[in-house]
């Protein structure tokens, strides 16, 4: 599952630096998580970074791109090979599937 950042974005910018896999982008009208990118944090984070820096919570978790944390761990390890997880290998949140 991907983060997704909802219409009530107030396109503050707070969340782009913090992703460590660079998902987050600004687009025309919010900013905008490529789901291929995003990991939930996992392998580096044990909290979703977009979510606690957000002054609006206008992130979520995206009901239409559920991964499991296996899925996660998986995609975290395919784009970092050489990096060795530093945090979030276990679930702290549970989405609503």
């Amino acid at each position: 599952m991907s983060m997704l950042i909802t219409d009530l974005c107030i396109l503050c910018g707070a969340c782009e630096p913090v992703c460590p896999n660079e998902a987050i982008s600004e687009g025309p009208e919010l900013y905008e998580v490529e789901s291929e990118l995003c990991t939930e944090c996992v392998g580096f984070y044990d909290e979703q970074q977009c979510v606690e820096v957000c002054p609006v919570d206008a992130v979520i978790f995206n009901p239409d791109d559920f991964e499991t944390l296996e899925e996660l761990r998986a995609k975290y390890l395919a784009m970092h090979p050489d990096r060795a997880p530093t945090g979030g290998w276990e679930r702290v949140k549970e989405p609503v599937a």
